[in-house]
């Protein structure tokens, strides 16, 4: 069997194959705008099969699919190595397959359908920010701190080079964010983006001694609650998981997710439920202290990714309000917690084991 890199190539006869049971016939519909990767819900008619699945697929673009090439496999390295070693809810991976140098793939995936994506413009009620961060515990905590994660394929901690690459870039990458959406932003803002700067290279390899699968895009966009009360919350997207000071993806979560004013009063209680849960799924020598600690120091993941995100990504009207919202959010909260203030530790090479 061969990986299509088009959804015309997914006919009844290839997803027999794929499914191991018979389907007789399959109409399917475009979910999404499709510039990282295109979506396709697939119906399907035949013998004990799933009535619809998502199949995820490259773009369309070949240079677009040659950039993405290891995302694509890092996301079926998380379904085929990662998933099941962990206690996050993810849509259940029916079948993938990946080609070459990573730009033919394809994945199978449950179709949780009427479940709700998130709102990023929007914000979520705290609420459902409890269900999310208690759901992201469940990344976290079954791999804290395990070493055999550094023998997985593609996946690895950030080092001096990176560190080296991020303090080349980030300046010029912030001209052209600040080029083109300055004008959505107040000028604190602009003061608050750039220094992120000064630290952010060393930032991105302190606290060398904790560290766990990270989510690296954590947000409301790629998070799907269902009607239930709380919600039950499932985590998708997972082309930039990796490893990494797991406090990133809380802050990163809160800090982009919610306006200053409910953060401020939920802030602490969101970071306790999140503790709370890492110690019942075992982690320990992990104080509340800690986590707090760890939650203040992360809130540069904000700024990281939207900076670079809209600075190089397909330019969209809905992207731009959505990259304005999560900086202006991420700033005040750099700016509430203090953040800036908090020296990175002194870089040292990571423990081995």
């Amino acid at each position: 069997m061969t990986a299509s890199t088009e959804i015309a190539g997914l006919t009844p006869e290839w997803l027999t194959a794929a499914l191991g049971r018979p389907v007789t016939a399959v109409t399917a519909e475009a979910v999404g705008t499709g510039q990282i990767g295109t979506v396709h819900r697939l119906r399907l008619t035949g013998d004990g099969v799933p009535r619809q699945l998502l199949a995820k697929l490259p773009a369309a673009d070949p240079g677009v699919r040659a950039m993405l090439a290891g995302a694509y496999r890092q996301e079926v390295r998380f379904y085929t190595e990662i998933a099941a070693t962990v206690a996050v809810r993810t849509p259940r991976c029916h079948h993938t397959e990946i080609h070459g140098d990573g730009g033919e793939f394809v994945l199978l995936l449950e179709d949780l359908a009427p479940a709700r994506q998130g709102d990023q413009i929007g914000g979520c009620p705290v609420s459902h920010a409890h269900a999310a961060v208690t759901e992201l515990a469940g990344l976290h905590a079954p791999r804290w701190c395990d070493d055999t994660l550094l023998d997985i394929e593609g996946f690895g901690r950030n080092g001096p080079e990176e560190a080296g690459t991020l303090r080349e870039l980030y300046g010029p990458t912030t001209d052209i964010f600040l080029a083109r959406l300055g004008d959505r932003l107040p000028a604190e803002d602009h003061e608050t983006v750039r220094a992120c700067g000064e630290v952010i290279a060393d930032w991105l390899v302190a606290r060398p001694e904790r560290f766990g699968l990270v989510h690296g895009d954590y947000r409301l966009d790629n998070l799907l609650f269902d009607d239930a009360d709380p919600p039950q919350v499932t985590a998708v997207d997972w082309q930039t998981v990796n490893l990494g000071l797991p406090a990133r993806d809380l802050a990163y979560f809160i800090t982009t997710g919610l306006d200053p004013e409910p953060r401020r009063a939920a802030e602490q209680d969101l970071v306790a439920t999140y503790h709370r849960r890492l110690t019942e799924l075992g982690v320990t020598g992990y104080t509340a202290e800690d986590c707090w600690q760890d939650y203040r120091f992360a809130a540069l993941q904000g700024p990281l990714v939207a900076v670079f995100g809209a600075a190089y990504g397909i330019p969209s009207e809905r992207g731009d309000a959505m990259f304005a919202a999560m900086i202006r959010r991420s700033c005040a909260a750099i700016r509430d917690l203090d953040s800036l203030t908090q020296q990175p530790a002194p870089l040292r090479p990571p423990a081995t084991g």
